[in-house]
């Protein structure tokens, strides 16, 4: 039997009342919970569950063959992950509390308002999804791998940040609620999208679309399609790319710059599932999960006002940080051999040999344009190459054109009260500090540690050998 994810279970009402089944199951619908069952005889619901998983059931207490009370109990004992909400015409506090204990989500007292019936099930099924959630991620972290590696296929990594990154998606894939995916720019925001995708439903589809710098129309156009005639050239009409998403995952990268228009129809699509292509009078509903990224900070864009904090909110639900390369340098040696195959490919070329200290010099520079920069120089080096050993000049050409950033820990000098620089070492000690940084960066390396401080290697050698004979 295929697997259904948790957005496509139903909601079971039981009620031995057609009237009260019809009612309340209109209300589910329109407030878009769906799909809805209901059962008129309380002796199916058992092996209904057996055979079909539930988001919840809501039940009666007053019923011939099995009282609410007993299938309550039943349903907690055999399907304990299941929440049960209680709808009855008994307004008694002792029978609320007996139902309370054997394990009901809520007790409501017909009749019911719909707002209170929507509020009571959506909050029982937020605290339900949550905990299956903590349980999921527990699970996963304690395990020693991961439950569907193929997922992350086409991430080149071995780090442990990113193996618990990978934890935590597998964790969220089944989830219906959106995703944020935050991190710097090339640092693969969009592998990761791709990899909540495979590890949730790979069969369904994945549409990836880039906000970045569309007006409001655009945006409108591009996801939500328009009628004829909607504006200017509209001579047919045209479905968005939200249409090519159903069932499956919209993918919006860099959300950070949207417009303030266009912010409000993204919350509408995320909150309510539905939208309206430009010139329709009428919403179409979707059941497309919606992942979104932004390499900016959202929470500083919300403080100054250009960003809507109940979007923001929204988009919480799930969020994955993806750590910059300078974090994860173990990963350049694995990184620096893929993107050597994959431009040789793409050039027809043979793969070339990588000089020993290339990798050193690589790790002591910070990537500020992380993956998608060191691809870019991989690519270069690989198109001036022609035989032998890949060169290592226009890596240093690429790093030494971006400049070297301040090394960590380090803070620029204070100035005194008379403007003059305050607390500054001697020239020995400053010496003896770049030395011994510039080595520490280079892992060790003389060569490296020379070029990162504008010397030759006998010079540092120099340094080096006085400084040893000093400390003798």
């Amino acid at each position: 039997m295929e697997e259904k994810r948790s957005d496509q279970l139903p909601v079971l009402l039981v009620d031995d009342e057609t009237p009260v089944l019809l009612l309340y199951g209109g209300m589910l619908r329109s407030a878009g919970i769906e799909p809805v069952v209901t059962l008129d005889d309380s002796r199916l619901v058992l092996p209904f569950l057996r055979e079909n998983r539930a988001l919840a059931v809501l039940t009666d207490i007053h019923m011939p063959f099995l009282n609410g009370r007993d299938l309550l109990a039943q349903v907690k004992r055999e399907f304990p992950e299941v929440p049960v909400l209680v709808v009855t015409g008994i307004d008694d506090i002792e029978t609320a509390v007996e139902c309370m204990l054997l394990g009901a989500s809520d007790y409501l007292v017909k009749p019911v308002e719909r707002s209170r019936l929507i509020s009571s099930l959506q909050r029982t099924l937020e605290i339900a999804r949550l905990q299956d959630q903590v349980s999921s991620l527990t699970h996963q972290l304690l395990a020693d791998g991961l439950g569907k590696p193929g997922a992350f296929a086409h991430v080149v990594t071995g780090s442990r940040k990113m193996l618990a990154l990978f934890k935590y998606v597998e964790v969220v894939a089944a989830s219906p609620y959106p995703a944020l995916i935050t991190g710097e720019t090339g640092t693969g925001k969009e592998l990761i999208a791709r990899a909540i995708h495979l590890a949730g439903d790979p069969a369904r589809p994945f549409v990836a679309v880039n906000v970045a710098g569309l007006d409001d129309n655009m945006f409108s156009d591009t996801l939500f399609g328009h009628k004829k005639g909607a504006f200017t050239g509209a001579e047919s009409s045209r479905d968005g790319l939200i249409s090519q998403a159903q069932d499956g995952t919209l993918f919006l990268d860099e959300i950070g710059d949207l417009s303030p228009t266009s912010q409000v129809k993204l919350l509408r699509l995320i909150q309510e599932k539905e939208y309206y292509p430009l010139g329709a009078d009428q919403a179409r509903k979707t059941n497309a999960r919606v992942i979104c990224s932004s390499n900016l900070d959202l929470k500083q864009r919300v403080e100054q006002g250009a960003f809507r904090n109940d979007l923001l909110f929204r988009l919480n639900t799930h969020v994955i940080s993806v750590p910059p390369l300078r974090e994860r340098k173990e990963d350049i040696p694995l990184l620096l051999g893929h993107f050597l195959q994959e431009a040789a490919r793409a050039l027809r070329k043979r793969t070339p040999t990588p000089p020993p200290e290339l990798v050193s010099l690589l790790s002591a520079y910070d990537f500020p344009g992380n993956i998608r920069e060191l691809q870019t120089l991989v690519a270069d080096a690989v198109s001036r190459h022609r035989t032998g050993v890949l060169s290592m000049e226009s890596f240093r050409g690429a790093i030494e054109l971006h400049g070297r950033p301040r090394p960590e820990g380090t803070q620029p000098a204070s100035r005194s009260a008379d403007g003059f620089l305050a607390g500054l070492p001697t020239l020995k000690q400053a010496e003896a500090f770049l030395v011994s940084r510039a080595l520490d960066q280079a892992n060790g390396n003389q060569g490296i540690a020379a070029q990162l401080l504008g010397i030759t290697r006998q010079a540092l050698n120099k340094r080096l050998v006085r400084e040893k004979r000093k400390q003798d």
